[in-house]
Order: structure tokens, then C-alpha cells, then sequence
């Protein structure tokens, strides 16, 4: 059986043989790439002379992007690489979320690294919990499973935990500078006028990016990563030839949530507050949506997923109200039946073409 990487590789699991050419080269160009992208990101997104007009003012938007591409992509290790479909995250990334607001709130703890640590670790073993739990099912059981378990965590902390959480209102925090001394909303000298970074904010944000951009390409490159691919193929014959299908799909739910606590964890802080909201089953809905817009099973699509989801949101919303909701539908359905591999595998599907027609040149 063999895969074809994001990278260009070939990747191949045949009986308990594993082969996985991995250069650091490769990881060098994915880690540089990446920092370029979201170091040119606000500048093309708001600054650029073409589109200045669109979306001026709009900078700000380019940290929340980001975040949700952190969640979307950390789900796509699950439901892409993994093929889990799971109903289920909103628990992971209100649990992030949550655990660093009663930080601030009750501990006076509001370094950022503390918070976005102690989001994840908790994340995680959240994840372990409703994972060990929902994949003694599979198929439909296991996305039920994991919605009735986010719903079960929703009304915990909406309702028994309501004094301690906020409730309804939820808790307004105050962020903690960078090294207890920068604000986070500060600008940079320099970078910040020439429209490159809007925020220290945004450069904290763009670091963790990189980092877990790379954390997940060694995943997917890593013996593990193949093995989650070989289940989303064909779980049985990874049984056969002797894999723990079990231990894997679990380790997958496990990175999976530890992603999406991550991105919590970073929301809180851009947002200023946490709430209930964070654990609703719409959040789930939302990073569904953007993983298939952004495709499915890419390294890199969760992010145009969320951008195009949220620009729609945000600033579409503007000019045509409630109405967005239609056109993101109508988008929807155009990417699903045109391109299946989302828009960066239409992206991927016309460099080929291209590439093609020019070599038949």
C-alpha cells in the first residue's frame, strides 16, 4: 500500500516493512514556507495595493485566521489523515480555552506560554478520556459519541460549573504582556507601520504557527503518520498485518485534541474571555466546514479553510448580512462537486495541469 505525501514522496507500508524517505531538507523548506506565509500574510491580506480597498482595517483578522487554521489542521490529523469523522471537537478547544480563562481568573496566572501549556495539557487528557471512551465504536457510533460528549461537557460547564465558569456571560479577562511587560496588542517598531506584523499578538500567534505546522509534518512523515493513513485506507488490513488499529486511531484523537486545545488556549487570549460557547456542538460544525472547504487530508488547507470561512463571517457579512450563510452554502456545494480535494487540491489539481500543458509544450 502507498501514499502519496504532501511533500511529493512516496511512502510505503507493506506487511510490518515501512519505508519513509524524510530529508531535513524537506523539513527546512515546509518550516521556511511556512514563516514566510504568515509573515507576509497581513500584509497581503489588509496592506497590498490590489485589495487594499476590500479589506482595509481588516488586519486584526489575519491572528484569528490563524487560529483556526491551528484547530482545523489538528483535525484533519483525525478526520483527513485518520479518517475519523469527529462531531465532537468543540470539547477540546473549549476545554484549551477555559482552562487558561480560570487561570487568569482565580490564579492570577497571565503569562501566555503558561496559559497555552496548561490548555494543552489538560486538552490532552481530555482527549485520552472521550477518545478511550467513543472508539470502542466506529463509523456513525463514534461521531455521535463524540458530539454527545462535547454536548455532555457544554451543559457541565454552562450549568453545574456556571459559578465558577461565568455562565451564560462567561469570564472577561486581562491578558498578561509577553515576558510580563509587553502588551499583547502593542505594535511592533518598524514592522507594525509598514502593515508587516499588526501585533506582538499576531507575531506570538505566528510563531506557534510555524511550530505546530512543523510538529505536525513530522507527525505526518513519522512511522506514526503512516500507519494513520494505511487505517484511513484499510482499517482491516492494518489489523492483519498486525497492527493495534485501536492504540493508533487513539493517538490520533489524542494529537488531535491537543491541537484544538492549543488553538482554544490562543483564542482566549486574542478574545480576552472564555465561555461556555467554546464547548457548543456549532464550533464542531464550524471545523468540519472548513476542512473540507480548506481540503481534507492536506497539510496546509485548514487555513484557507478558515480564512475563506471567516472572511465570509467577518467582513463578507458586512455588505450582504445574513445572507453569507447562503453564499457560504453555495460555495460549499461548488468546491465539493468541482473539487474534492477542497480548494488546495483545486490549487494542486490546476499547478499540475499547468505544469503538464507546459511540459507537452
Amino acid at each position: 500500500m502507498s501514499e502519496r505525501t504532501d511533500g511529493g514522496e512516496t511512502a510505503t507500508v507493506e506487511g510490518t516493512n515501512s519505508r519513509l524517505p524524510s530529508l531535513p531538507g524537506d523539513e527546512l523548506k515546509i518550516v521556511g514556507v511556512t514563516f514566510l506565509a504568515v509573515l507576509l500574510f497581513p500584509y497581503l491580506f489588509a496592506e497590498a495595493p490590489v485589495i487594499s480597498d476590500l479589506l482595509q482595517g481588516y488586519a486584526g483578522l489575519t491572528t484569528l485566521i490563524l487560529i483556526w487554521g491551528i484547530f482545523v489542521m489538528g483535525y484533519d490529523l483525525l478526520h483527513g489523515y485518520t479518517g475519523l469523522l469527529s462531531f465532537g471537537h468543540a470539547a477540546f478547544w473549549g476545554t484549551g480555552g477555559i482552562v487558561a480563562g480560570l487561570l487568569i481568573e482565580y490564579a492570577g496566572i497571565d503569562f501566555p506560554i503558561v496559559l497555552i501549556v496548561a490548555g494543552v495539557v489538560v486538552s490532552l487528557l481530555v482527549a485520552w478520556l472521550i477518545g478511550f471512551l467513543s472508539l470502542r465504536r466506529g463509523g456513525i457510533y463514534f461521531a455521535i459519541l463524540t458530539l454527545a460528549f462535547g454536548q455532555m461537557l457544554y451543559f457541565t460547564i454552562f450549568g453545574p460549573l456556571g459559578p465558577i465558569t461565568g455562565g451564560e456571560d462567561g469570564l472577561l479577562l486581562e491578558i498578561g504582556g509577553l515576558f510580563g511587560a509587553i502588551p499583547l496588542d502593542a505594535g511592533l517598531p518598524v514592522l507594525t507601520p509598514l502593515g508587516i506584523i499588526p501585533s506582538w499578538l499576531y507575531l506570538l500567534v505566528a510563531l506557534i504557527t510555524v511550530l505546530s505546522v512543523f510538529v505536525a509534518y513530522r507527525i505526518l512523515q513519522s512511522p506514526y503518520g503512516l500507519v494513520f493513513k494505511a487505517i484511513r485506507e484499510n482499517e482491516e488490513r492494518a489489523e492483519f498485518v498486525g497492527l493495534n488499529v485501536w492504540r493508533y486511531k487513539l493517538m490520533a484523537f489524542i494529537l488531535s485534541g491537543g491541537f484544538a486545545g492549543l488553538a482554544g488556549a490562543l483564542h482566549t487570549i486574542y478574545a480576552g474571555s472564555a465561555s461556555a460557547s467554546g464547548f457548543y456542538w456549532i464550533v464542531s460544525g464550524d471545523v468540519v466546514i472548513m476542512s473540507i472547504l480548506g481540503g481534507v487530508g492536506t497539510l496546509f488547507g485548514g487555513f484557507l479553510g478558515a480564512g475563506v470561512y471567516l472572511y465570509m463571517s467577518n467582513i463578507l457579512i458586512t455588505f450582504v448580512g445574513d445572507l453569507w450563510h447562503l453564499l457560504l452554502g453555495v460555495l460549499f456545494v461548488v468546491v465539493v462537486w468541482s473539487f474534492p480535494g477542497g480548494i488546495w487540491g483545486g490549487i494542486n489539481a490546476i499547478r499540475e495541469k499547468v505544469s503538464t500543458d507546459g511540459g507537452d509544450d
